[in-house]
């Protein structure tokens, strides 16, 4: 009798019923409501009433320019501090970096409850700028998700390998073009800076060819944790006093008067908005690791 042995792909069983009950079966019972009527007939209404009803349209234009105004300031505010403390040589990086990590282990109605006292304490009333304080409440809270993703691109690896190219022959520029950027494109070290330098790179040309080309994927690692969620998270809306719909509140009006059909298109063409925004992003990086595997 042949003896049955353990395989690694028994451990994949319960992610793929997890997969099966609560991505796979809600998806389907999303696209059969979005494609449905109240009488469960086949139609393309619901996918035409979106864009042909301005206010929706209107709601997807004013979730974009929040999420790509709250996207751009917690990218201008990440992108010097995880320079700053990627390449300098200050003591306590680690605990700098856990000072911006520490907010969120806070509750996220208490981090925007506090910030709601503080913005009536300096405006009075909330109602005079409510896009502004929306910007305000997800960039404090989303800003973290930024800062994260460009620090660790931007870490320094071990050398050893480097060392071991040195100690083959290999030139600065053969290191530069075989093996950092093929092996740590994800990751800035200081030995690259040093080659680019050695080629007569002055510091503003180094900062655009090398560190900002091989700091992107942490860029866009950021900008997806951040742009995706700001388009839907209606929470901090209502908390400071925004009555403006972005697409999350959108959804949960439809839903909360019993329009199933019309949420769950909604709901179907962001998440399809979502994909095409993910698919372009791994693509942009992909593009930008052959480059720099090829210079």
């Amino acid at each position: 009798m042949r003896k049955r042995t353990f395989s690694r792909r028994y451990l994949g069983i319960p992610y793929a019923l997890f997969l099966a009950l609560f991505v796979v079966a809600p998806l389907i019972v999303l696209l059969y409501y979005a494609f449905t009527d109240g009488q469960g007939q086949f139609t393309v209404q619901n996918l035409t009433g979106f864009f042909s009803d301005p206010n929706t349209l209107g709601t997807l234009c004013y979730s974009f320019g929040i999420a790509m105004v709250t996207t751009i300031v917690c990218l201008l505010l990440a992108y010097p501090l995880a320079y700053v403390l990627a390449t300098g040589r200050m003591k306590g990086k680690t605990v700098i970096v856990l000072i911006f990590i520490m907010p969120m282990w806070i509750n996220f109605s208490l981090r925007i409850t506090a910030l709601k006292e503080i913005l009536t304490w300096l405006e009075g009333n909330l109602a005079y700028h409510p896009f502004l304080n929306t910007v305000l409440g997800m960039s404090y809270d989303f800003l973290p998700f930024m800062i994260l993703p460009i620090y660790n691109s931007m870490t320094r690896i071990k050398d050893d390998i480097i060392e071991a190219a040195r100690d083959l022959g290999a030139g600065n520029l053969t290191i530069l073009a075989k093996i950092i950027f093929p092996l740590t494109i994800s990751k800035l070290d200081g030995a690259l800076l040093e080659a680019a330098r050695d080629l007569g790179a002055g510091e503003a040309q180094t900062f655009l060819k090398v560190t900002l080309p091989l700091s992107l994927p942490g860029i866009l690692s950021g900008v997806s944790m951040v742009f995706l969620p700001a388009m839907t998270n209606y929470v901090v809306l209502d908390m400071l006093y925004n009555s403006t719909y972005i697409m999350g509140s959108l959804i949960g009006s439809y839903f909360a008067a019993y329009n199933w059909n019309g949420g769950s298109m909604i709901a179907l063409i962001l998440l399809g908005i979502i994909c095409l925004f993910t698919l372009l992003s791994g693509g942009m990086e992909e593009e930008n690791t052959r480059g720099g595997a090829l210079l």
